[in-house]
């Protein structure tokens, strides 16, 4: 059932849509399918207060076959993530930012450009209020969406683009309703502490797709994809975002969401699937190119695979492109099926395992002919395709990929929070989370050949042992590895390490950069900008209590950013920049 939305002035706190959650959603037919529906009435957008002249077309960044384009040249990119840009206390912070990064030689700066709240803070930074079935957006100059606007200038200022995404999937409680079985392991890990971080310390707690569930008194994470009322109330805030900004040639791409998946930690339906997820990416992205031709559009996924499941857009064959060197030395890459990822599976085994046998034969096994050969108890059982291939996370990337509306892939790589294969036997721990990279930005590489899009990995990031205090999953509230020292948070010393050290993040940074240009990647993102010397502010994400390592006081007012446990501020910076800027060197050699 369609509710109509209307939109009212508020001055100096926002514009209002206002509509009532109609508990019968779930007997409703999906978007696509609806007969009964009056078209969805879009909301005048939200002008910025100065708008500027229209720029060239060449001056956006567009796309050429599997290839950026821009001001008439290609355009790769190492990039970094901020998504505190916009709690920061101060222009001149924002500034100090934008400039330290520009100095480093990156180009790109993925951030939210979105800050859901459910009632008026006291301070800090909020761009739209959701509550009780209601939405309106703060336009109010130092707190609202002109922050975004002075951003988004001084990215400019900078020569930076900006990845803006529009929401989020990750938005916890603790009374939140966790069904789902990889949440719940996770939230199993965590510890009680006496940690109280301000709000917008961590990159979940700046509202999101559970917010508008929340507010709109929806039970289950995919109402988000599947209830008109919520999808009409994001569009609605989509088209004040995307109409404000669809001049600004600083913005590089819309991302439709961060990370979006059928669970979260409100769980979701038992019928919530792929071509749920595929078909929510097709509405919004059609809705976005209503209001905005110059930019691209992207999804934000984690680029999960769904082989051998059924398609609603993906191309019976790839899209033609012009023969190159290059493409004649390639290996034909076959379509992604369980029976291709399987066989390699056990291939890359078979080489690991010879590796081992000619440095230390196991125990347990017989020779035969010169070979050790494990006995049947030590062979692996086939555990499937795991979660990353199997589509029981709703998403499938080259379904999603498929769409037209869709300019380019994006993918992620956080194996401290997603397993992407199974572990091989024959490999160490961190050889494991090394090589499970690797494959990752190998398959997406060719999903890139195989489409004749850009691809991009948007955010990657392992937690070092320096940082492990401070680690909070993206679907939980507090960090699993801190004690309860009065609020401090430090390793508890009956806990074995977690994380890798300094040396083992920067090798794996530098493999997994070097895999993505040999892969074709068109840009990678890394998980996250570090950066002090901030304007602290009481009550506020930088705060004098706050810093890389938690809650603890403090000697003097400067403030460091905010951290969910993959910050390169403190420990180890020096050498995490001089990882980037190795891989800068040779990916964008006039950097």
């Amino acid at each position: 059932m369609f509710v109509s939305v209307v939109w009212l002035l508020l001055g100096a706190v926002g514009v209002s849509a206002t509509s009532q959650f109609d508990p019968r959603w779930k007997h409703e037919s999906p978007w696509n399918k609806r007969q009964d529906s009056a078209p969805v009435q879009d909301p005048t957008p939200v002008q910025a207060a100065a708008p500027t002249p229209v720029p060239d077309k060449s001056s956006f960044v567009s796309t050429e076959g599997p290839n950026f384009k821009v001001n008439n040249s290609n355009f790769k990119f190492i990039g970094t993530n901020a998504y505190w840009l916009s709690a920061l206390n101060s222009d001149e912070d924002i500034d100090h930012v934008l400039g330290n990064i520009s100095q480093s030689n990156i180009t790109v700066v993925r951030t939210w450009a979105f800050n859901d709240v459910p009632e008026i803070p006291e301070n800090g930074t909020w761009f739209q209020l959701v509550a009780n079935g209601t939405t309106s957006v703060n336009l109010n100059e130092t707190t609202g969406l002109p922050k975004l606007d002075r951003i988004i200038s001084m990215a400019q200022k900078h020569g930076i683009y900006l990845l803006l995404s529009l929401t989020n999937n990750w938005n916890p409680l603790p009374l939140d309703n966790v069904t789902n079985s990889t949440t719940s392991s996770i939230l199993r890990r965590d510890v009680l502490t006496n940690n109280s971080l301000p709000r917008n310390s961590l990159s979940n707690d700046y509202g999101g797709m559970d917010a508008y569930v929340r507010a709109f008194g929806a039970d289950s994470h995919d109402a988000f994809y599947l209830n008109e009322t919520i999808i009409t109330a994001f569009e609605n805030y989509t088209t004040q975002i995307v109409s404000r900004y669809v001049n600004s040639t600083s913005v590089l791409a819309w991302e439709i969401a961060n990370d979006p998946r059928c669970n979260s930690s409100i769980g979701a339906t038992p019928t919530c699937n792929t071509t749920t997820i595929t078909r929510w990416h097709a509405r919004i992205a059609q809705h976005i190119k209503k209001f905005d031709h110059n930019h691209l559009v992207s999804s934000g996924s984690q680029g999960f695979f769904c082989a051998d499941c059924p398609k609603v857009f993906q191309k019976t064959s790839p899209p033609p492109s012009r023969p190159s060197p290059a493409a004649s030395r390639r290996n034909k890459i076959e379509p992604l099926t369980k029976k291709r990822i399987l066989q390699e599976r056990k291939e890359a085994r078979k080489k690991t395992r010879a590796l081992k046998i000619q440095s230390e034969p196991p125990s347990g096994g017989v020779r035969v002919r010169g070979k050790w050969v494990a006995t049947p108890t030590r062979r692996q059982d086939d555990v499937g395709m795991g979660s990353a291939f199997d589509g029981s996370t709703g998403v499938d990337s080259e379904d999603i990929l498929s769409i037209d509306d869709i300019g380019f892939g994006s993918f992620q790589l956080f194996p401290d929070q997603n397993q992407y294969a199974p572990d091989d036997p024959n490999l160490s721990a961190f050889n494991n989370t090394l090589q499970a990279g690797l494959d990752w930005i190998k398959r997406h590489g060719e999903a890139g050949q195989m489409f004749g899009k850009p691809i991009t990995l948007t955010g990657f990031g392992l937690v070092t042992q320096d940082n492990a205090p401070s680690f909070v999953p993206f679907n939980s509230t507090v960090a699993p590895f801190a004690n309860d020292q009065i609020g401090n948070l430090t390793f508890n010393a009956t806990q074995s390490p977690f994380g890798v050290t300094d040396a083992q993040r920067d090798d794996a940074y530098a493999q997994w950069l070097q895999q993505g240009i040999a892969s074709g990647l068109t840009g990678m993102i890394q998980y996250q900008w570090g950066q002090g010397n901030l304007t602290a502010v009481d009550g506020t994400a930088i705060s004098p209590t706050i810093t890389e390592n938690g809650v603890v006081p403090v000697q003097d007012q400067n403030g460091i950013s905010p951290s969910d446990g993959y910050s390169i501020a403190g420990v180890g910076q020096e050498s995490a920049e001089g990882t980037l800027q190795g891989a800068i060197q040779q990916f964008v050699p006039d950097a």
